[in-house]
């Protein structure tokens, strides 16, 4: 499965040793640190932010469902995109395949728009919607 044309945001990766477990396939953990490399990417990119910690979200949830194993040395996609949003809070999607088109990991996340200054959530942006629809248009995740 190539993501690029699936997936708004596209990142490449390939599977180091540090990534594997005792079993010689990626760690689970490590899915959650590929989907947070392309969720802050992504949003830095939409929000024209070069400091990830100028982000003004907070990840509320994440989850993943685990589909095949990576090996070292894969070269690997992760994708991403918003399918939802809220007042405050919106979702993102991702999914991470092997360069061969096997399909490693699906995932979710919802973040929560957040005014640090002020120490509480704030309300989404219109700024940051148009960009995320400039950026996607009517995209829609692909059926789970």
């Amino acid at each position: 499965m190539a993501l690029a044309p699936v997936y708004p945001f596209v990142i490449d990766e390939t599977v180091t040793f540090r990534d594997l477990d005792v079993l010689g396939h990626v760690n689970n953990a490590v899915y959650f640190t590929w989907f947070e490399t392309a969720r802050t990417r992504y949003l830095a990119e939409l929000l024209g932010i070069d400091d990830p910690s100028r982000l003004p979200v907070i990840l509320a949830e994440t989850s993943c469902k685990y589909r095949a194993p990576g090996f070292y040395a894969e070269a690997i996609e992760i994708g991403c995109g918003v399918s939802r949003f809220g007042s405050k809070s919106f979702d993102l999607v991702y999914a991470i395949a092997a360069a061969a088109g096997r399909l490693l990991a699906t995932g979710t996340s919802v973040l929560v728009y957040y005014d640090y200054a002020q120490d509480r959530t704030a309300p989404i942006p219109d700024g940051f919607r148009r960009a995320v629809i400039a950026r996607q248009g009517e995209w829609r995740p692909p059926p789970a």
